[in-house]
C-alpha cells in the first residue's frame, strides 16, 4: 500500500506589479489555516515518510507551518520539478520516489487538482465530487493505492481517503 497526500499551499497575497510569482507570501488567513491542516494530519495519523515541497515561498511557508504538528519530522526535499508543472510530469515525479510509503506533496494548482482528479477512482462519492470541483488553498487530498512501488502509479488507481480544507473542518466543529 502507498499513501499520497496532496496539499495545496495556504492562502497567498496577490502579486504586486513587478513581484515574481515565486516570491508571494502567505496572508494572515494562510498563516492561520496551514497549522489547522497540520493538526488534522497529525490527529488522523497522516504522517508522511517524505515531503516533496515546491521551492517557492508560499509552499515553503506552508510546510514550515504544518511540520511542527508531526511528532517526528519527515524527510523533506525541495523539488523544483513540482512548481509550474503539468499533471503528467507531476505523476512522473511521484513515480520516481523511492523509500516512502507515505508521500506528501506541497505544491500548486492547477497541477495538484488535476493529479487528484486523474488518480482517484473510488472513495466517498460526495467527497470525490467536492475534489473534482476544486482544490482550494490549504486543501488536503489523501489517496490510497494498492501498489508496492510508486513507479506503478497510474490513472484511476487510487481510493480517496480524506479531503479536507480549513473551511470544511470549521463547519464540522460548528
Amino acid at each position: 500500500m502507498r499513501r499520497l497526500m496532496l496539499l495545496r499551499h495556504a492562502k497567498t497575497e496577490r502579486a504586486e506589479p513587478g513581484m515574481r510569482d515565486r516570491d508571494r507570501k502567505l496572508t494572515k488567513r494562510g498563516r492561520a489555516d496551514a497549522p489547522v491542516i497540520g493538526a488534522y494530519m497529525a490527529h488522523h495519523g497522516l504522517l508522511p515518510d517524505l515531503a516533496l515541497v515546491s521551492p517557492v515561498t508560499r509552499a515553503q511557508e506552508t510546510w514550515a507551518l504544518i511540520a511542527p504538528a508531526f511528532a517526528k519530522t519527515p524527510r523533506v526535499m525541495r523539488d523544483e520539478r513540482i512548481y509550474n508543472v503539468s499533471p503528467e510530469r507531476l505523476i512522473s515525479v511521484i513515480g520516481e520516489t523511492r523509500g516512502a510509503r507515505s508521500l506528501l506533496v506541497v505544491g500548486h494548482n492547477p497541477s495538484l487538482h488535476d493529479v487528484a482528479v486523474q488518480l482517484i477512482a473510488a472513495g466517498d462519492v460526495e467527497a470525490r465530487e467536492r475534489v473534482s470541483e476544486k482544490l482550494p488553498t490549504s486543501g488536503l487530498v489523501v489517496i490510497e493505492f494498492s501498489i508496492d512501488d510508486w513507479s506503478k502509479l497510474h490513472s484511476r488507481s487510487g481510493r480517496l481517503e480524506h479531503f479536507v480544507t480549513p473551511r470544511l473542518l470549521a463547519g464540522a466543529t460548528e
